[in-house]
């Protein structure tokens, strides 16, 4: 009998730990120096792994920093950058100011280890091709070694993922030691789910379901409020916002990737400004042109500082990224006399 609790969406999910969390606290801790209510134990199934974004205006989640960590990811990156250019706060996290450790997880599976001529998730991959049942396609991120420096201000909270071939389709399981439920628990889901739907084309195969279990679950106390307003818009919201993740190419590969990444580094650096139709003549696929899309609206957002985005590229955005960007920079709700919203 499944005893994990199943969700067709992340926000399904979310909210049903939030509640827990919040409602039925078994612990109130204080882990350096974040006071949180937490749950221990904990997990949930999602039957729909594409539905990997909430649609709530009172979480305001960032749909460019989702893309731009799970890029980072598949890339094997652990520069600072980077990702901490869309997300400054990970600075606080970086030992030397130039590169993440524990928590930059892509480095660990998909860059090789000392010696070895395959990353880990190629391994895997390699495995899977040649033993369909494998039970051994496990991805180790957390080390034991780095509990050794009591200072190290960044350990990695995905202990792994394993990945399983079953009936045609790739299922994902992973293990968290601690998850942030207001916070990371979104980011988290977005990326490793990202990663279970690239590793299932690389096979071939359709991604099946994604299994995620916490250790410590938990929201700390100085988002307390945050989360209320959130479940309460949730009780009390008439229509529930829905919108289909589109389905990953099955062309993508490694280049694939690094193509879109190399437009996202001349964004970044404001090296060029790109049109709606300049993206649609990329060569990309118009799933990877919605993350360049992305950076060029936050391009405008961070260089520019206008107070009108390019509503041409706002209309080219799938509706649930634009229902998301309106939400997060209200410059990019365009009103209804000449917009999309």
């Amino acid at each position: 009998m499944l005893t994990t609790p199943e969700f067709t969406s992340v926000e399904g999910a979310y909210l049903a730990l939030l509640r827990l969390a919040t409602e039925d606290a078994e612990h109130h801790i204080a882990a350096r120096g974040n006071e949180a209510s937490e749950i221990l134990g904990v997990g949930f199934r999602l039957t729909d792994p594409r539905q990997r974004l909430p649609y709530l205006a009172e979480r305001k989640v960032n749909p460019v920093f989702q893309f731009a960590e799970a890029l980072w990811y598949l890339a094997g990156r652990r520069d600072l950058e980077m990702i901490g250019y869309y997300a400054p706060s990970m600075r606080a996290s970086s030992a030397d100011g130039i590169h993440l450790g524990g928590s930059a997880y892509g480095h660990t599976l998909f860059s090789p280890a000392d010696g070895a001529t395959q990353s880990p998730f190629d391994q895997v991959i390699e495995l899977l091709l040649n033993e369909t049942d494998s039970k051994r396609g496990y991805l180790p991120v957390f080390a034991a070694n780095e509990l050794s420096d009591r200072d190290n201000p960044d350990v990695a909270c995905l202990a792994g993922l394993h990945l399983l071939l079953r009936d045609g389709q790739l299922h994902m399981v992973c293990n968290m030691r601690a998850n942030d439920l207001d916070c990371g628990l979104l980011s988290d889901v977005f990326s490793f789910t990202m990663i279970q739907e690239y590793a299932a084309v690389q096979l071939g195969l359709r991604p099946g379901t994604y299994t995620h279990f916490i250790g410590s679950a938990h929201v700390n106390d100085r988002n307390a409020e945050r989360v209320k307003r959130v479940l309460d818009e949730a009780d009390s919201r008439p229509t529930v916002p829905s919108f289909a993740f589109p389905k990953m190419p099955e062309s993508t590969t490694v280049a694939t990737i690094a193509e879109v990444l190399d437009h996202e580094e001349a964004l970044r650096r404001n090296e060029v400004q790109y049109s709606a139709d300049h993206i649609r003549n990329l060569g990309l696929e118009p799933y990877w042109q919605q993350p360049v899309v992305l950076f060029e609206l936050y391009r405008q957002i961070a260089h520019d500082q206008t107070a009108t985005i390019d509503p041409d590229l706002l209309a080219a955005l799938d509706p649930g990224l634009r229902w998301l960007m309106a939400r997060k920079w209200p410059v990019c709700a365009i009103t209804p006399d000449g917009s999309v919203r």
